[in-house]
């Protein structure tokens, strides 16, 4: 007889340092399975010749995860100047070969010029859609689609090597950011063509790589305490300001309902606690200076542990 598995009500978020050749949903699944977990989503897609940070949400955490879908990202790159590809990077054939008279100075700040609000235009082999359909396939099956340029922003680029052709940089930027084809820009820019040849996430928002834990660490901890390694929910959302609440609001909140806090609260999105301090979810205030909920935790005295 087989048995089937039981599913958990597990919440919190884990850090995993994804490894190379696995997709995004590869890893969330393979986790979500060591787990048992009920529910889980990742936090913005890594491709399967990258690396690095991705943060995994599991239960009440997945109601917050865009915040992290949006929020800034770093990676380190490495960028083979002269030759160009199919795809931009490794993966794809190679379309030309040019010499490279590019001095570090130089690529040092040409790499300037992309720091601030630039235009992208999505690579083709991405799993951006476009009637149903990811990108990629249409490109696999040698059709070009038309793509609208998208505004992203580079916060900052630092070259960190520059050997043999090869350039290693740290870029930290915006949610929706090709590094492929910011690879490919500096190299159109260099007059020599580039594309990327490594990629590694080291930080989502207030999460950094040094956090993170490989699959190979995470299966080796013995299953029940799997669920320790769970970062609590609400570290999904730290930039945002606290606010406490007193037992009699956080109760009518906890019911939907608007409720007053005495004292001077910032506006926009908050975050909610108890008097215990446990994450209630969270409220913005109204004009009417009351406290509303927006996205609240069921059973939040339980929302970091197994059901």
């Amino acid at each position: 007889m087989q048995f089937k598995r039981i599913k958990k009500h597990i919440n919190g978020i884990l850090l995993l340092d994804k490894p190379l050749g696995f997709s995004s949903n590869q890893a969330l699944q393979k986790i979500k399975w060591l787990l048992q977990a009920a529910k889980a989503g990742h936090t913005g897609t890594l491709d399967p010749l990258a690396t690095g940070l991705l943060p995994l949400c599991f239960g009440e955490a997945t109601k917050f995860a865009h915040y992290l879908t949006d929020a800034d990202k770093t990676y380190l790159a490495t960028v083979k100047l002269g030759v160009t590809t199919t795809t931009g990077d490794a993966e794809g054939e190679v379309l030309s070969t040019q010499p490279v008279h590019v001095s570090q100075a130089q690529l040092a700040q040409v790499c300037q010029q992309f720091i601030g609000e630039i235009s992208q235009i999505p690579p083709m082999y991405s799993a951006l859609k476009h009637e149903g359909k990811a990108l990629y396939e249409y490109a696999r099956a040698g059709i070009e689609i038309e793509r609208k340029a998208r505004f992203v922003t580079i916060h900052n680029i630092t070259l960190n090597a520059f050997i043999d052709n090869v350039a290693t940089l740290t870029v930290t930027c915006s949610k929706g950011t090709y590094i492929r084809t910011l690879a490919e820009d500096i190299g159109r820019q260099l007059g020599c063509g580039a594309h990327l040849i490594g990629l590694r996430r080291t930080a989502t928002a207030n999460y950094d790589i040094a956090q993170a834990m490989t699959l190979e660490q995470f299966e080796a901890i013995p299953a029940e305490q799997r669920i320790a390694s769970l970062r609590p929910v609400d570290s999904s959302v730290l930039h945002l300001p606290a606010v406490t609440l007193d037992a009699d609001s956080a109760f009518y909140l906890q019911q939907g309902q608007a409720v007053w806090r005495s004292g001077v609260i910032p506006q926009g999105l908050l975050r909610l606690y108890s008097e215990q301090q446990v994450f209630l979810g969270l409220g913005e205030q109204l004009s009417d200076g009351k406290i509303a909920p927006k996205r609240l935790i069921v059973n939040p005295d339980k929302a970091h542990v197994a059901e």
